[in-house]
């Protein structure tokens, strides 16, 4: 008798490895909707699609994916915890580049040339210490979390930086990064709409065009100085629909780390494989519809181990995966409203793509990237089309950063403050108030 497969084992009987199945399905590059659990693969008692279907949760997108007749890696099940994930095309190629050079800046991940020697760089900020230096904003009737770091050394020629989080984070995901930078510059932290402490009005429709114009008044209103945008995941996406607004005069330059596709994973809707996916895609949104579906679905995924297995499977750098990361996370979870975000953002549009927008952008632009990104891997499609750019556009530099997943600024924050700081240093000087 042959011996029946459970409903979310891996096929391993067929040719495996990362270019044999992402030859036929793409990468998903959104990371709203990283957060969602087996609730709704039990649902699927029976195979669909195929001998077996293989329910992904852990990372961006929900995705269901015929496991047959195309097997995921084998790699994938060392990553399978109480939560089922996957991701297509997690593991990095075998031909992957170690680096990647662009500009006159000389990429080396193990590079011993310091921008600030380990004695004089200041120790990161404490989560508490964080929320008692916290302001609110008033912005459109609603209540938005920032910090204020100023400079130590008040130079006053050099542009302002503002960091903007990604999905499920917020300001005091910078906490190794605001104390170093504010050195040389006057830091700001935002917390979307939405995210961490700022307010979640109750029904509203999220989408990345509000999220860039909550970006482009605030720099407006509160800093008021010219101002470069650091943005990670969804959060960069938001920074390049910022930029990209031809009334803005008040960025001066932009840093993306591991840029999102889309709120969600309806970004790539063009490529055919994903048309043939959507029927499951709309299942999806259909079911995060129904109030006790999504209830149970959240709250499953925000316990504590839960989280901490995804968040591990994120991050290159595991020791950085500590008690203070996941409550960063999961503390804004439990707010009135979380629930209502987390399904709006993910059954939401996707937004404008970074690929219809970077061309209108002709501000000078830094791309970091991990190698080890599950979201948005750095040989999927987005990013592709960010490595592709530096030989296009001269305005943009790209680094590759190794064994570095796809939080940069938190998992190795040394290597991103040696790419940064450099690159932040040649900026033009401008005029020191915005009109």
């Amino acid at each position: 008798m042959k011996r029946k497969r459970n409903l979310y084992q891996i096929e391993e009987d067929r040719p495996t490895g990362r270019e044999e199945l992402c030859r036929y399905f793409p990468y998903f590059n959104s990371n709203s909707s990283q957060l969602v659990c087996l609730f709704i693969g039990r649902i699927f008692r029976r195979p669909v699609l195929g001998k077996a279907m293989v329910v992904a949760v852990h990372a961006s997108p929900l995705v269901f994916l015929p496991s047959s007749p195309f097997a995921a890696s084998r790699n994938l099940k060392k990553q399978c915890n109480t939560i089922i994930n996957f991701n297509i095309g997690l593991q990095s190629s075998h031909s992957k580049p170690s680096c990647i050079t662009i500009s006159s800046i000389k990429c080396s991940a193990s590079s011993t040339s310091a921008i600030i020697s380990k004695e004089e760089e200041p120790l990161p900020l404490e989560v508490n210490e964080i929320k008692t230096m916290c302001k609110t904003w008033v912005w459109r009737g609603s209540n938005i979390n920032y910090l204020s770091y100023q400079a130590r050394n008040n130079n006053t020629s050099r542009p302002s930086l503002l960091l903007v989080h990604g999905f499920g984070a917020s300001v005091a995901h910078w906490r190794k990064n605001i104390a170093i930078l504010a050195q040389d510059y006057a830091v700001y932290a935002i917390d979307l709409l939405g995210f961490g402490a700022s307010d979640k009005p109750e029904g509203f429709a999220y989408n990345m065009e509000t999220w860039a114009q909550l970006i482009l008044d605030f720099v407006n209103e509160t800093i008021q100085r010219p101002t470069v945008l650091v943005g990670n995941s969804v959060g960069s996406l938001a920074c390049v629909i910022a930029a990209a607004d031809p009334s803005q005069t008040s960025i001066q330059g932009l840093v993306l780390l591991n840029c999102a596709g889309g709120m969600n994973n309806k970004a790539i809707v063009d490529d055919w494989r994903i048309k043939l996916l959507l029927p499951l895609l709309w299942l999806v949104d259909f079911l995060l519809n129904q109030k006790p579906i999504a209830s149970a679905i959240f709250n499953r995924v925000k316990q504590r181990e839960n989280l901490k297995n995804i968040l591990l499977s994120v991050y290159g750098n595991k020791e950085s995966v500590d008690e203070d990361l996941v409550d960063i996370i999961r503390t804004p979870a439990d707010a009135e409203g979380a629930l209502d975000a987390f399904v709006s953002i993910v059954t939401g549009p996707p937004g404008p793509n970074p690929v219809q927008l970077i061309p209108k952008v002709t501000l000078p632009i830094l791309v970091l990237w991990g190698d080890q990104d599950p979201f948005t891997p750095i040989d999927g499609p987005v990013g592709r089309y960010f490595s592709s750019l530096p030989s296009q556009k001269p305005n943009v530099s790209l680094f590759l950063l190794e064994g570095v997943g796809h939080c940069p600024h938190d998992d190795r924050p040394d290597l991103v403050h040696e790419k940064l700081l450099p690159w932040l240093n040649h900026l033009p000087v401008t005029e020191n108030v915005v009109t």
